[in-house]
């Protein structure tokens, strides 16, 4: 059985999310012969750009230009989405900030079966998905299974599924927008202000190419001389987790994750970070990630590229040693 899926796309200023190809890896792994649809909402050439821009990834690109929609209200997009989606159908979504407002008010829409926060898909046997949650701050993995005979919301964790970069579908950008709209925009209790941008600190980490983070594990304010001291050493800049912000420890510019910074570098270096879904959504492009932690069942070890379980206090400075001696 050929299975539809629909992945719902974040874009901002016509480029869109890396999530983009992530969904199509994901809906992949729930059936490899799938026909994936992207669906696109918003307004005007920036929404055109990005319909054409991931049109080679998916079978169909649906999208619903609005005015209404220059900024994405997850309220409104909940109700037309139900005028377009077919039933019994199975939608996957970033499991972000927008997708964790879009996805539980759709599944009661569509009365579907509703799986949050995957982080890995097994497959369906017959109408039974099989997937991968993690429980206790990613200290346990839960096998799920979720009957998706009367279809099924589905949001994945960001960076969990490899994007697929095959980009071999060639696929038509199909206009949706008067079945959407076709008993006029619907009534909200939201009203879109502004957006305020985040203060950018003496340092912009959204521009490095090499990042040292430093969480919880860092223990003492005093102890960052050794986290600059490695930042220096690979001539990179040092962010954080959010538990060093909370401690006012580092300056909230400095932050990475979903309530922070999204950052794009090259190479980044979690220090004493345990690697929650909140850190881990701010960080993009898929960089080569090491991880030093002194818990090996910290969830950031499953993202990491190489890992390191050690003390940061005591492995750090050993680091920036070999670092400086090797030049």
């Amino acid at each position: 059985m050929v299975r539809q899926v629909f992945a719902y796309i974040v874009h901002k200023e016509g480029v869109a999310d890396d999530t983009a190809l992530e969904m199509v890896a994901a809906a992949k792994r729930i059936d490899s012969d799938a026909s994936i649809t992207a669906i696109v909402a918003g307004t005007g050439a920036d929404l055109n750009v990005v319909c054409n821009e991931i049109a080679s990834s998916y079978q169909e690109v649906w999208k619903i230009d609005s005015e209404a929609l220059s900024y994405p209200n997850a309220e409104a997009i909940r109700t037309l989405l139900v005028r377009i989606l077919p039933k019994e159908g199975l939608i996957i979504a970033p499991h972000d900030t927008f997708g964790m407002d879009l996805a539980p008010g759709l599944s009661i829409k569509l009365d579907a079966a509703y799986l949050p926060d995957a982080v890995d898909i097994e497959g369906v046997d017959e109408n039974r998905l099989k997937a991968v949650r993690q429980e206790y701050s990613g200290q346990v993995s839960t096998h799920v299974v979720c009957d998706i005979s009367g279809g099924a919301v589905i949001t994945a964790r960001p960076g969990s599924f490899k994007a697929d970069e095959s980009k071999g579908a060639g696929g038509q950008v199909v206009d949706k927008t008067a079945e959407a709209l076709e008993g006029g925009f619907p009534e909200t209790g939201r009203r879109f202000i502004e957006v305020a941008e985040a203060e950018v600190g003496d340092v912009d980490i959204t521009k490095s190419d090499i990042l040292v983070s430093v969480g919880r594990g860092i223990e003492d304010e005093d102890n960052l001389e050794i986290v600059y001291d490695l930042a220096r050493a690979m001539g990179g800049d040092v962010a954080c987790s959010r538990p060093v912000v909370d401690a006012r420890w580092l300056e909230k510019s400095r932050q990475v994750g979903t309530s922070g910074k999204t950052v794009k570098p090259k190479v980044y270096m979690a220090l004493g970070i345990s690697g929650s879904f909140q850190h881990q959504g701010g960080i993009k492009g898929s960089p080569f990630m090491v991880a030093i932690n002194k818990n090996p069942k910290a969830p950031i070890f499953q993202a990491a590229d190489v890992g390191v379980v050690a003390d940061i206090l005591d492995f750090v400075p050993e680091l920036t040693d070999k670092i400086n001696g090797s030049r």
